[in-house]
């Protein structure tokens, strides 16, 4: 018992940036989609992303053929093979992947010191929310990936590697097809949890301000955390192209929805509290936009 514990302490106090990330995931999704459903998607998408990553450690599908250097096992909890905190890091990137979609493609009304995203069941269940969330995941991993497998330089630690080195800074372009593909099932897991139709605030729910903006925070505070080990280490290229790579995306997002913002239609804020009566934007229609 005393070296469980010292493995479950050693867990968390090893890796404490992914816990601080999966911390602010709970602090972001809980108040979205309520307790309930965040506890089951955490469940689920660590379930698909081990899946995955144990495939592929064994049979080169869907990343390629990659191996875990244990190296750590009798100081934080490995499953078969799989570092734990390595296929939680999975649950947080596609909700705020999956969140981030979400702030592109839904109207946004602002009021005060406050904006929410009017979402609609048919937007959170689109193709759309489900195929940009995917590819905003893998876009993230693209900025992750090169910078993890450099952890023999900071304080991660080289945990993994490669069969044969890649032709982006040593990870092979296998590695974000597989990418892609698992995050398109993990958003598809989300978007199926999220779907039952509720008449009452599912317990957890909580109309923070600026709500909505966490999960594309969340999104962007992975992203600078990567692009800063990227300097820190030394691997200034790498942190420029990072850089370069998402500069336009997100001035293109930033410009549209500074357009979008009370844009919408009468249609549009109907149906998203026709969907979502507990939505802080229906407390403010007396007062109008």
């Amino acid at each position: 018992m005393p070296h469980f514990l010292d493995i479950a302490i050693g867990t968390v106090t090893m890796r404490p940036y992914v816990f601080a990330f999966f911390a602010a995931f709970l602090l972001t999704c809980v108040p979205h989609i309520g307790w309930q459903r965040t506890a089951t998607f955490t469940l689920v998408g660590y379930l698909i992303a081990f899946g995955s990553e144990w495939l592929s450690i064994n049979t080169g599908f869907p990343y390629g053929w990659y191996h875990y250097i244990d190296t750590t096992s009798c100081r934080e909890l490995w499953i078969a093979g799989v570092p734990f905190f390595d296929s939680l890091s999975y649950v947080f990137l596609s909700y705020c992947s999956y969140a981030t979609a979400l702030f592109i493609l839904s109207p946004l009304k602002a009021w005060r010191w406050n904006v929410a995203t009017l979402e609609t069941r048919s937007i959170r269940r689109s193709f759309a929310a489900l195929l940009l969330g995917s590819f905003l995941q893998t876009f993230l991993d693209i900025v992750i990936d090169p910078v993890a497998l450099q952890g023999r330089r900071w304080f991660l630690g080289q945990i993994y590697g490669y069969r044969e080195a890649g032709l982006h800074f040593g990870v092979p372009l296998s590695n974000y097809g597989g990418w892609l593909l698992t995050s398109f099932c993990l958003i598809a897991a989300l978007q199926l949890i999220d779907a039952r139709r509720l008449h009452d605030a599912p317990k957890g729910i909580v109309n923070l301000p600026f709500r909505s903006l966490l999960g594309p925070l969340l999104y962007l505070s992975v992203l600078i955390f990567n692009i800063a080990m990227a300097l820190v280490i030394g691997e200034q290229f790498m942190a420029l192209c990072a850089v370069l790579m998402f500069t336009l995306p997100i001035l293109i997002v930033v410009v549209l929805a500074l357009r979008r913002v009370n844009s919408y239609t009468k249609e549009q804020l109907g149906e998203h509290l026709r969907d979502y009566p507990w939505s802080p934007a229906g407390s403010i229609l007396k007062g109008g936009k």
